[in-house]
């Protein structure tokens, strides 16, 4: 069995606690990955994470993802991002959180639409143009 449909216990640990540029977006970095690709999915080899496991409990579970990604939207608040940019992804969170409760339907959208990803990407953009030396290399 590949190494990969295990949790790294290691990934989320030692995040930096200071209010810096760099600790926050290693936070929201963190939180996205735990959100949307914890864990890879046996046989399809798809990358999932607790958004969709939360989906999975009916309303309830649905909420606390969303709650759990507003995480990000409040980091991205403390960033400076515009009030543009955090209509669009509280937009985003909010249709992932519509879409979750449709029963089955909702549970494959979260498979496919990872608004934190979204989010992620946004906040990245923003950072890299405003504060560049934040910047992180990905190999």
């Amino acid at each position: 069995m590949a190494n990969t449909t295990r949790i790294d216990p290691m990934a989320f640990d030692a995040l930096p606690l200071d209010k810096s540029i760099a600790a926050s977006r290693q936070r929201i970095e963190a939180m996205e990955r735990l959100l949307e690709r914890v864990v890879t999915l046996p046989g399809l080899n798809r990358p999932i994470g607790l958004d969709v496991i939360l989906g999975l409990v009916p309303i309830v579970g649905d909420i606390a993802a969303a709650a759990l990604g507003s995480y990000i939207i409040w980091e991205a608040r403390n960033l400076g991002l515009s009030k543009f940019q955090m209509a669009r992804m509280m937009g985003n969170v909010g249709f992932d959180a519509l879409l979750g409760f449709v029963p089955l339907i909702g549970d494959a959208a979260d498979v496919l639409f990872r608004s934190n990803t979204r989010n992620l990407r946004i906040i990245r953009k923003h950072l890299d143009k405003h504060h560049p030396s934040s910047v992180v290399l990905e190999g």
